[in-house]
């Protein structure tokens, strides 16, 4: 392999997370890169509007961290009109490719003089060339087909470049937005994208990826991924074998080989199920030029965004979906507050989040569970427990963009299913019959367990509190649930009122005393009335930034 002086000409700096070092982040290179943007924007005339055509080559010029936005955005057809989506879905196959001298020169940084006794052909027209890697197929020496996946020179540095000025962004915003208002974190957002970044643009970390998903769908008949070469894998190249398939969004071709589009997109998401809650690992980023269809199977191609799941949170993402299905607010409340990762118990307050959860469940009780959108679902189920003080793991982002992508994939496959009625089924299939009502018995002699010793000590209480007021010592402490917000907003009407007061009088007392104020004076104002006029100034001023910050 090449030096890593070499490969840091090519690609940019490696190392551990450390933005400052690693990419060179600061705030002169931030600036620059803001002007470069903001340069491609003003060209396209973004401010007056675009086409499709014309968003999309927005888009590809801006850079790669905002190719995979717009490719997020083109299985989203509920955010943009059809025309977009359908003009974005082009980003997920469409790039300009490099020149094939850059493509070997950068080979050459990686493997050195050993290239030409590792691959005794490298085809110069790429397979496909994507915003932050190209593939060309090649020919091993002992014979074998490989695609050789070259990451392109300087997009790590860039996509870097785009992620820190979006953190810079987030951080700006935060300060002018609590977090009550906040439908999101953003500052979360953007270091999730920073760490999806940091395993996309790694390589190494594909190949893992392209073994474990082999092995955990080893026993799948209609599921595969290319077999890989991790001894001829880098940081920024990746060497698999050459899948010549059928794309998943070529339906026209797909029927024509006699494939069945309807059991291609069921046989998809039963598997999607089996992902998420069988191994706790599974595509996050399952968008059609991601899928091929070769041989009867579905082949899932790129591996750089994996999702992982801890075997607790695959149990309560079961619940979460069976409490839904249940109407069961207690139950959902219970699953929600054991996959939290942070929860502040003392100001949690219980009865109101049961509330919410109450309307959430009204809200899709009249679906079907075959008719219900888990990725929605799991939106607003996140901002029902970011307002009650309950953080949920980065895992359940992954999740529901996971299962909104996979739906948009298999949208024109299947009609009348999606991925909460196939999670469902795949529920009742994995339970054994006697282990269910096993659990079932255990689950009603606990609860009447706690009924019982509820109502002792309910009587207890009660006979307690009768004797405290027959002798005139119970006393009633009452709270007024949900009333902490609107009374610290009267609070602060009451904080400006008090210093508008306080200006008043500073302006009107410095105005009566400067006739008097004697030989003392600054800027042509007497001594007094100059600090009495500077005090009440900065005071307005004080008043005026926090009526703007809060309104």
């Amino acid at each position: 392999m090449a030096s890593n002086t070499l490969l840091n000409h090519f690609f940019g700096k490696g190392g551990q997370l450390d933005p400052e070092d690693k990419f060179n982040l600061n705030r002169k290179s931030r600036s620059r890169r803001l002007r470069e943007l903001s340069s491609i924007a003003s060209k396209h005339h973004f401010l007056r509007g675009f086409t499709p055509v014309e968003f999309r080559e927005m888009l590809e010029e801006l850079g790669p961290s905002f190719v995979k936005i717009g490719q997020t955005l083109s299985t989203r057809s509920e955010i943009l009109p059809k025309a977009y989506c359908e003009e974005l879905a082009k980003l997920q196959t469409e790039c300009d490719p490099l020149p094939f001298d850059q493509v070997k020169e950068a080979l050459v940084a990686i493997f050195g003089e050993e290239l030409d006794s590792i691959f005794t052909d490298i085809d110069p027209k790429p397979l496909g060339s994507a915003s932050l890697a190209q593939v060309h197929r090649a020919i091993l020496s002992n014979g074998d087909v490989v695609a050789i996946k070259v990451q392109r020179p300087g997009v790590k540095a860039t996509m870097a470049q785009d992620i820190d000025i979006m953190r810079v962004m987030a951080r700006r915003a935060e300060r002018f937005l609590s977090s009550s208002v906040q439908m999101v974190d953003l500052s979360e957002v953007v270091e999730e994208m920073w760490h999806t970044f940091l395993d996309e643009t790694d390589f190494e970390i594909e190949a893992e990826n392209l073994l474990l998903f082999r092995e955990l769908n080893k026993d799948v008949a209609f599921i595969d991924c290319p077999r890989v070469y991790p001894q001829l894998c880098s940081e920024y190249c990746l060497v698999m074998e050459y899948i010549e398939g059928i794309p998943i969004y070529d339906h026209e071709r797909l029927v024509a080989e006699g494939y069945n589009l309807e059991e291609i997109g069921e046989k998809m998401l039963d598997n999607y199920a089996a992902q998420i809650l069988d191994h706790g690992f599974f595509h996050a980023d399952p968008h059609p030029g991601n899928i091929t269809v070769r041989g009867g199977k579905v082949v899932y191609l790129d591996l750089g965004i994996m999702g992982r799941l801890t075997p607790a949170e695959r149990a309560a993402f079961g619940t979460i979906v069976e409490a839904v299905g249940a109407q069961d607010p207690g139950k959902l409340k219970d699953a929600l507050l054991s996959f939290a990762v942070q929860k502040d118990n003392a100001a949690i307050d219980h009865s109101r989040m049961l509330a919410d959860l109450d309307l959430l469940l009204a809200s899709y009780a009249s679906c079907d569970v075959g008719d219900l959108d888990v990725g929605q679902l799991l939106v607003d189920v996140m901002n029902v427990t970011r307002m009650s003080q309950v953080v949920l793991p980065t895992s359940v982002t992954n999740v529901s963009r996971g299962i909104v992508t996979i739906e948009g994939t298999v949208a024109e496959f299947i009609e009348n299913e999606n991925v909460a009625s196939i999670i469902n089924n795949h529920l009742r299939r994995s339970m054994d019959p006697t282990e269910v009502l096993k659990e079932t018995a255990q689950d009603m002699a606990l609860d009447m367990r706690k009924a019982s010793v509820g109502a002792a000590q309910a009587a207890a209480y009660s006979g307690e509190a009768l004797r405290m007021l027959t002798r005139g010592q119970l006393k009633v402490n009452m709270e007024m649930l949900g009333a902490g917000e609107p009374i610290s907003g009267l609070s602060r009407i009451m904080n400006r009122m008090a210093i508008a007061i306080i200006v008043a009088g500073l302006f009107i007392g410095a105005s009566i005393i400067a006739p008097y104020g004697g030989d003392y004076e600054v800027f042509g104002v007497p001594f007094f009335s100059f600090f009495g006029f500077a005090g009440a100034f900065v005071l307005s001023v004080w008043v005026i930034i926090d009526i703007w910050r809060y309104g």
